[in-house]
């Protein structure tokens, strides 16, 4: 079944054994209440790494019952960065969720080559599930927070990711568009260079499992009437489930517009480490970190 709302990932998930979520330094009520609410619907179980007595303070504040999560002291967000790795690498949790902490710290966690997540020569991206109410389907999206500038063998991992997710949330074959500002092919853009060699790549077979065009601009690849305007013959055209931006700006402006003028509702993940890894803003909504939650759950071994 292809998932076409965020919110119905909840019933895939109620029907698979749960996972375990370790939040690092879980310090703030929107991480709290999006745990709370990843419990409560049968997500996941969950283990809160921070201080008790604030804990207790917010699930009192938000009616909450602490006794649904497993509780484990750290009072500093640095160590509780380190600790929530270390119980994972221990084989007690399956996916990691940051908490009140600043992403470098979470991040230099993940990295760290003694304690951290990261298999060797890893890639790690940020990818984001949107559900833009503008659009017929959900979009996934890369990168938007992790690589400045990916280079070719960096945009082939991308694709990779958001292939994965785009199958975890039931599209068997899904289409690509590796965005850049024209469809034209112009060997002065690069990120035209790139995305006609990842194209051609899968056309002969070598990227398997989805469809890829490129190079494409994203209203060529999301607006099936501007296809037809311009005479763009292709299945990703109009109808893409996959975006693959060319540069961290570009897919990090697209990201915010999407949740700020059309009020998009998402989900996003860091991928590549040994396990998902929910990466949201401390800033973001309990919604958003629950549909994070989840996306991290459907992906978890």
């Amino acid at each position: 079944m292809e998932i076409k709302k965020l919110n119905e990932m909840f019933d895939v998930l109620k029907s698979r054994p749960k996972k375990r979520l370790v939040a690092a330094y879980a310090m703030d009520d929107h991480t709290i209440c999006a745990v709370n609410d990843a419990v409560d619907n049968g997500l996941i179980d969950a283990t809160l790494i921070g201080d008790p007595a604030r804990i207790a303070e917010i699930c009192k504040e938000e009616k909450i019952d602490i006794n649904k999560f497993k509780i484990v002291e750290e009072k500093d967000d640095v160590k509780a960065a380190a600790l929530a790795c270390d119980l994972i690498n221990r084989g007690e949790g399956d996916i990691l969720m940051k908490g009140l902490l600043p992403t470098d710290k979470y991040m230099r966690a993940i990295l760290n080559k003694e304690r951290g997540l990261c298999p060797p020569n890893v890639t790690l991206a940020h990818v984001a599930v949107i559900e833009n109410p503008n659009y017929h389907k959900l979009l996934v999206a890369s990168d938007c927070a992790i690589i400045p500038l990916p280079d070719l063998k960096q945009k082939q991992t991308i694709l990779k990711y958001v292939t994965t997710v785009s199958k975890a949330l039931g599209v068997s074959c899904p289409k690509v568009a590796m965005v850049t500002a024209t469809e034209q092919m112009s060997a002065g853009i690069p990120a035209c260079v790139d995305a006609a060699i990842i194209a051609k790549m899968a056309e002969r077979g070598q990227i398997k499992g989805c469809m890829v065009e490129g190079p494409i601009s994203l209203d060529l690849a999301c607006d099936a009437e501007t296809a037809k305007i311009k005479g763009m013959n292709s299945p990703v055209a109009g109808d893409a489930d996959c975006l693959v931006f060319p540069n961290l700006e570009s897919s990090n402006v697209f990201y915010k517009c999407c949740t700020k003028f059309d009020k998009s509702e998402v989900g996003a993940m860091l991928m590549g480490a040994k396990v998902p890894c929910v990466l949201s803003s401390r800033g973001d909504t309990s919604k958003t970190k629950l549909y994070s939650i989840a996306i991290a759950a459907l992906l978890a071994k």
